[in-house]
């Protein structure tokens, strides 16, 4: 997947605890300059940017879907989100799971990352 290309970003588990993956990312993406986009049932903005409360409500310019949420929750917003027309997915360490490397496995028209950090793979960015 070539995030060069990638301007505008989802990060799905977002979240307001500056101790988390879900706030250390948003901000780490921001501060790269990428047009980041949290979402999370949970909060209506963080530090002042809108949060959208369901994948199934995101621009559909949205390039890139990041999970950081646990694989039980990942695979169902995932589903939800490459039915709306989304196509490149990125699942944080800790957020895939065996059912969704399967199911990413399966759509030929989707490009899906596992394993590697976004932070460290936009570090040289």
């Amino acid at each position: 997947m070539n995030l060069r290309q990638i301007k505008k970003v989802a990060i799905i588990g977002a979240t307001t605890n500056k101790n988390k993956f879900g706030y250390i990312v948003l901000k780490d993406l921001i501060r790269k300059g990428f047009e980041v986009i949290p979402v999370s049932p949970k909060y209506d903005s963080i530090d002042g940017i809108e949060v959208y409360k369901d994948v199934s409500l995101l621009p559909e310019d949205t390039e890139l879907l990041v999970f950081i949420v646990p694989p039980e929750v990942g695979l169902v917003e995932f589903k939800k989100a490459y039915e709306k027309g989304f196509r490149k997915f990125w699942f944080q360490p800790g957020a895939e799971s065996k059912e969704i490397i399967e199911y990413a496995k399966e759509l030929k028209d989707a490009e899906a990352s596992f394993i590697k950090c976004i932070m460290v793979e936009t570090n040289n960015m």
